[in-house]
């Protein structure tokens, strides 16, 4: 066989491939056989009809291009690896000749580009400070006593923070929709994420009383359509809250008093803080790293993952019973600001998987049963999945390549800012205590350590496999 490459494009490459009729011989003495069995000739037994009566019968082009079908993938893969192309899309397939010389076919498809790295060991980058006010504290107190808050009936209008039961209806040219009623509902007035207006519609209702407004759907098939809304209240509530004392401490905590309370929660919240600083670190050296190298990108790609954020998007905020406009408004943002910002994005990470898959290739980096192990868990961990499910939906479906290299992925990341230097805002040097081995941010591996059993029973059979198939991709 014989294979030339033509450079379209920084992303694009075609593939011509010639594959000499020896070489198609045994897939067309296969095709014979399969074919031979499948017919019924007079005076030959089925399996044994002579390739010349077979010709006659179906046609040689017929045998011909069964036997390309058969030999061409194999050949098409033969052909990248002896020219070192990544693919990133399954190819476009032209046969320009097949004949009795044998077989030629062109292939396009998109690639993996080449990239120089730059220098990627003492990167600089600059986060904000770690600070937890006061007013961060007392919103986390406040909270927790909304929390043990009691509610009493009033004989009033409800107003806004007041709890509310409520009858609502959606209506649609005089017709109530399918699903669109809702009995004994408590809802919290000014909560929002409802259904736009009904928070301004409560507002001065008191018990028994209802009121008719305009609204948008917010979840169905009819999402974002007008129609008419009647919600009548049937009971207002008034919400108490404990006082914050050392009683309340000692009835909400472990904490014998509200002093020792208040620093529990700062500690929390300085925790969490110093994740969303070493978080921010993390993707500040991988922008500054990306700022340092031009990254080819294929639009092709660039397009699919922009598709499949903007419809996670929609799904997320449908979840949410959240319209895009609201969404938008809620953000400050116009649909061509989105649009940009989204379209940014996803530029950023799929050059960063590009470059982040080059240095894992340069350090060499390999990934064991232990280190799969971990992720299957911590990734059904996230999707709310049981850890041993997710792991044989993994292996069933040949994901197992894709997570090995976003262990990969991960580990070039958390080499690269291991090496750099993240000051904050005032200049101090930030010490990054909770990256993770896989470039990830959190608290130590115990959480994994106590549910990764549940995983490796089914990784330890395809472990192997898996790093093997990866290292053949890469």
């Amino acid at each position: 066989m014989k294979s030339a490459v033509e450079t379209l494009s920084p992303t694009r490459a075609k593939l011509t491939v010639e594959v000499p009729f020896e070489e198609l011989k045994p897939s067309l003495d296969a095709a014979y056989q399969q074919i031979a069995k499948q017919i019924n000739v007079p005076g030959f037994r089925r399996g044994k009809v002579p390739p010349a009566i077979i010709d006659r019968q179906v046609g040689r082009e017929a045998v011909l291009a069964q036997a390309i079908n058969d030999v061409l993938p194999e050949k098409y893969i033969e052909a990248l690896q002896s020219n070192d192309l990544q693919p990133l899309a399954q190819p476009e397939v032209e046969v320009t000749k097949q004949d009795e010389d044998g077989l030629e076919f062109t292939a396009e498809v998109d690639v993996k580009p080449t990239i120089d790295l730059p220098e990627y060991d003492g990167l600089e980058a600059t986060v904000d400070d770690l600070e937890v006010t006061d007013a961060d504290v007392e919103e986390q107190l406040q909270a927790l006593r909304e929390r043990f808050g009691t509610l009493s009936d009033v004989e009033r209008a409800a107003a806004d923070g007041d709890f509310v039961v409520i009858d609502l209806t959606a209506s649609r040219d005089g017709e109530v929709l399918d699903g669109a009623e809702l009995t004994g509902m408590s809802y919290q007035v000014g909560r929002g994420g409802m259904i736009p207006g009904l928070d301004e519609a409560l507002v001065g209702l008191s018990a028994g009383e209802e009121k008719s407004f305009s609204s948008e759907l917010v979840g169905g098939d009819l999402v974002g359509e007008p129609v008419e809304v009647l919600v009548k209240v049937t009971q207002v509530q008034e919400q108490e809250l404990p006082e914050l004392d050392d009683d309340f401490a000692q009835e909400a905590s472990e904490f014998d008093t509200v002093a020792e309370l208040t620093d529990d929660v700062r500690e929390r919240l300085t925790r969490g803080k110093r994740l969303e600083q070493a978080a921010g670190a993390r993707d500040a050296v991988l922008e500054a790293l990306l700022d340092k190298v031009e990254v080819p990108l294929p639009e092709t790609m660039v397009t699919d993952e922009l598709n499949a954020r903007r419809q996670q998007i929609e799904q997320q905020l449908a979840m949410a019973g959240m319209t895009m406009d609201a969404y938008l408004e809620e953000q400050e943002q116009t649909q061509e600001e989105f649009e940009a910002d989204l379209e940014r994005r996803v530029r950023d990470a799929v050059a960063a998987q590009f470059v982040l898959d080059e240095i894992a290739k340069k350090e060499e980096f390999g990934v064991d049963q232990n280190e799969l192990s971990q992720h299957l868990v911590r990734r059904a961990q996230q999707s709310g999945q049981d850890p041993q499910e997710f792991a044989n939906h993994m292996f069933e479906h040949n994901h197992i390549p894709d997570l090995v290299q976003e262990i990969l992925r991960g580990k070039a990341l958390a080499q690269i800012v291991e090496g750099a230097t993240v000051k904050d805002a005032s200049g101090e040097v930030v010490e990054l205590k909770n990256l993770r081995p896989d470039g990830t941010i959190g608290e130590p591996e115990a959480e994994v350590e106590a549910t990764e059993d549940a995983a490796d029973e089914a990784t330890e059979e395809s472990t192997d496999e898996a790093t093997e198939q990866e290292s053949t991709n890469s």
